[in-house]
């Protein structure tokens, strides 16, 4: 089971909406078959593991990281592919997480005769597709995370608002990871305006996918010539602003190609909780937030965040007139700080990454 989850992981960044699977195909004690759902609209795990296997499929035990699906969607049921192939045991780690389906297809084995065994390593499982879970669990709202760099005493910039660089190479490195991984990154039209970035995923040695690039922009004040509007890229670009914002430059944005949603507000800033019921009905299931101060401060205080990575480079500005993660109004007593849980530590050379999760 811990081939095929690290074998779902292959997957990563190229499945969604679907969740990154991954199986085992195992004869008499012998792995015979291996695969993973490679993207969206390919070819399921199983099918995969099955079809690699061929003729030694038969009579096999079938280790697979989700409940098998039972249903028509973009290929047919993976239910009906394992009772094909004569297999006569299936261990799966976790059930499907949507309520109106979990068990279907463990049940629909079942009933054909096959041995489902459920739980083997569920826990590392879930994690796997912590984001898919979220999406399916909570109206199809994106799984949120939220990440930052900041200086030992606290500061993502100077006084003069210079950032690069806080981090090692590896931290960042490690950050165009992320962005590969989650279907879409958050700024606002500060880091626009300051750092004209292009929030996009470079990883050496490997293709990446681009994240989709949504940015925070109330008044449309987005130069038309930002390296987000004329780079190119197959992620595409949206821009979150308010009814009132110009409609001619609206107009122009839209014939370039930039999807411009409006957002309801919420006390004199965009509010997060309806871009998010927008973002997830455009399919994104995770969304990565790489703001400012205002942003992040907004977001955490909005409640939206599930997961924050921390990174911590071994700087020290030594003053108060830089830049501070977070801007606006904290607790009044510690007391009410925002606790984090199941909390990782991780070190890129010098730099700590701190992780935990919120919700």
């Amino acid at each position: 089971m811990k081939e095929a989850i690290s074998l779902a992981a292959n997957g990563r960044g190229y499945t969604s909406p679907n969740p990154m699977v991954g199986a085992v195909v195992v004869n008499n004690g012998q792995v015979v078959g291996r695969g993973w759902h490679r993207g969206y609209g390919l070819a399921h795990a199983e099918v995969e593991a099955i079809e690699d296997a061929g003729e030694r499929a038969y009579g096999s035990d079938i280790y697979v990281t989700l409940e098998p699906c039972n249903h028509y969607g973009k290929t047919p049921p993976c239910t009906k592919k394992i009772i094909e192939s004569a297999i006569k045991r299936v261990i799966v780690a976790t059930e499907d997480p949507n309520p109106f389906v979990a068990g279907g297809g463990i049940q629909y084995l079942r009933e054909h005769g096959i041995a489902v065994e459920v739980g083997l390593c569920k826990d590392e499982a879930r994690a796997l597709i912590e984001d898919f879970i979220w999406y399916i669990q909570n109206d199809k709202k994106p799984f949120v995370v939220l990440k930052c760099a900041s200086t030992l005493d606290g500061r993502i910039a100077t006084s003069t608002g210079d950032s690069k660089w806080i981090t090692c190479e590896k931290s960042r490195q490690f950050v165009h990871e992320l962005r590969h991984a989650y279907d879409a990154i958050l700024v606002g039209s500060g880091t626009l305006h300051k750092d004209n970035p292009s929030l996009t995923a470079r990883i050496k040695n490997k293709e990446a996918k681009d994240p989709h690039r949504v940015i925070l922009d109330s008044n449309l004040s987005i130069n038309l010539e930002s390296n987000i509007l004329t780079q190119k890229s197959n992620a595409s670009t949206i821009i979150a602003t308010s009814a009132d914002a110009n409609s001619k430059k609206r107009a122009i944005l839209e014939d370039m190609g930039v999807t411009v949603i409006t957002v309801a507000k919420k006390e004199n800033f965009l509010d997060f909780e309806n871009l998010l019921e927008q973002l997830g009905k455009m399919k994104i299931m995770s969304l990565l937030i790489e703001g400012g101060s205002t942003v992040i401060g907004s977001a955490l205080l909005s409640g939206i965040v599930n997961k924050v990575l921390f990174f911590i480079a071994p700087k020290i500005l030594g003053g108060d007139d830089g830049v501070p993660v977070c801007r606006g109004k904290s607790p009044l007593f510690m007391q009410d700080a925002m606790q984090l849980r199941k909390v990782e530590v991780m070190r890129f050379d010098d730099d700590t990454l701190i992780q935990g999760y919120l919700k």
